[in-house]
């Protein structure tokens, strides 16, 4: 008979053992770790100032409403939309003059036409400036590759319709357009190869109308638009007695299936599992791959909250808030990667309200609840984000995963960016298929049969219907781009083709 501490002790070896297994894809690469600091970004970040956002917070909300359909009614001077789009122009100016003319200001100025449509936000033509400096990459091959970074300047309080009521709008969203002015001013003092447009726009309360007119030349126009961030409510709202906010904590906001992809397109998607990991999850990857490199990711103690250098961003697996919609989305309608980044907890008596106390509770979005100390934190993970990737190659274009193959190797293909720089090398990354962040990495010519000019096969020993896998572009200072989902180009058998 079998006594019972040998039974454990089986057990216990029998666990050990399993324990120690490696599985395929943990016995291939090792876990993904943090880049190596870039002197250059990690002098940005230095210079984010916390006084320098408050006075750009502080004369923003003094222009009162900023409802963007008050440019087409008689407001007091100084007040409004379009005085604090001649603000921010001004700023920007101001930031381009004191890099040598490196900004080229422009204004997207347009009539948004009226509309009698049912729900109708513009019942009179409004005219609408979108604001926005451009930091030329410095590469000529590189160059046409844009990264944006964006926030509504426009404000409303209880009834969307009142341009006249006093709406100050310090979170919502003067504090993301106070990131992009900041950006601005430490980015325009360096140099990247790809180019960075720092954007502010009106009309996002009206219905995303100046967002979607911006996309929409971009579009037009051809832009090689990478990735969006849009930072709408990042103040870190502070209410006396809130326990629950996080000071060290972002949310990022991100797409599944893009806004504007075919039915055949949406299937082949949901077919292979790959709804999360399209161009908006991966510029939220980035997000948060960046953070590992220039923050103190969690927080090691308590007091380490208060770290100028502390900042989690937590993926957000849907698009927006429900029922609550933002300027990113304008740029996945066009097709282009675009998150949206949000302050951990929200107070709705501080957004979309008339400035009153009522039963001892004050309203309104005063500038009292921003913590500026947050917000600037916001910045450098802005910044630091917008220059990695302008500064890394850009992303490998047509991935493809072979799916004909009926064994445990993953076989991908994919061809390198425009104007790749010689030095540049491929990172594969992958994640089980449980998890939202990539967890292992490897280098791609390490498993390659062809690396050879611009065309790349790579095979790795792992099983494709295990993990997910990404493929990322970096140069030989460790700068890698966001990476790019490998898609079966075709089913395994005819009979799973998408039905027409």
């Amino acid at each position: 008979m079998l006594k019972l501490s040998t039974f454990v002790v089986g057990c216990v070896l029998a666990a050990s053992v399993l324990s120690a297994q490696k599985l395929d894809f943990q016995d291939t690469g090792a876990p993904l770790k943090p880049a190596v600091v870039d002197a250059q970004i990690a002098a940005a970040l230095k210079d984010v100032s916390v006084p320098v956002i408050r006075r750009n917070i502080e004369t923003l909300v003094a222009f009162k409403t900023r409802l963007s359909i008050g440019s087409a009614e008689t407001l007091p001077p100084g007040v409004g939309a379009i005085a604090a789009s001649e603000y921010i122009k001004g700023k920007f100016e101001e930031y381009s003059k004191a890099c040598g003319g490196c900004l080229e200001v422009k204004t997207d100025d347009f009539i948004q036409p009226a509309s009698k449509a049912n729900g109708s936000r513009v019942l009179r033509d409004a005219r609408m400036v979108n604001v926005y400096a451009v930091l030329k990459g410095t590469d000529p091959a590189q160059a046409k590759r844009i990264y944006l970074i964006t926030g509504h300047y426009d404000t409303r309080n209880t009834d969307v319709m009142d341009a006249h009521g006093d709406a100050p709008g310090a979170n919502d969203d003067t504090s993301g357009t106070a990131v992009s002015m900041e950006c601005a001013r430490v980015l325009s003092k360096h140099k990247f190869p790809a180019t960075i447009i720092f954007l502010t726009v009106p009309g996002e309360e009206q219905g995303l109308q100046a967002s979607a007119h911006f996309a929409k030349m971009a579009r037009s126009e051809g832009w090689d638009l990478e990735g969006v961030l849009n930072n709408d409510i990042v103040g870190g709202n502070t209410t006396p007695g809130e326990t629950h906010q996080s000071k060290t904590r972002i949310r990022v906001f991100s797409e599944n299936v893009p806004q504007n992809a075919t039915v055949d397109e949406m299937k082949r998607l949901i077919q292979y599992g790959n709804e999360s990991d399209t161009p908006s999850r991966e510029l939220a990857r980035e997000t948060l791959d960046v953070s590992r490199t220039y923050f103190h990711v969690p927080p090691a103690t308590p007091a380490d909250s208060k770290l100028p250098y502390t900042l989690s961003p937590v993926m957000q697996m849907r698009l927006d808030r429900y029922g609550r919609g933002g300027d990113h989305r304008s740029f996945n309608n066009q097709g282009f990667a675009a998150v949206r980044l949000t302050e951990w907890r929200e107070d709705y008596n501080h957004q979309h309200n008339n400035v009153r106390v009522e039963n001892g509770v004050q309203y309104g979005d005063l500038l009292q609840y921003d913590d500026f100390d947050y917000i600037a934190k916001v910045a450098r993970l802005n910044a630091a984000t917008l220059a990695t990737m302008a500064s890394a190659p850009g992303q490998p274009k047509s991935a493809t995963m072979f799916a004909q193959n009926q064994d445990n190797n993953s076989v991908m293909s994919f061809t390198a960016s425009d104007g790749a720089p010689s030095d540049t090398w491929y990172q594969v990354v992958w994640r089980e298929t449980s998890a939202s962040d990539w967890q292992y990495a490897s280098n791609a010519a390490k498993y390659s049969d062809m690396v050879k000019g611009a065309a790349h096969t790579i095979t790795v020993p792992i099983s494709k219907d295990n993990v997910y896998f990404g493929i990322r572009s970096c140069d030989a200072h460790g700068h890698c781009s966001a990476a790019v989902a490998p898609v079966p180009a075709v089913p395994v058998r005819p009979e799973l083709q998408p039905a027409k």
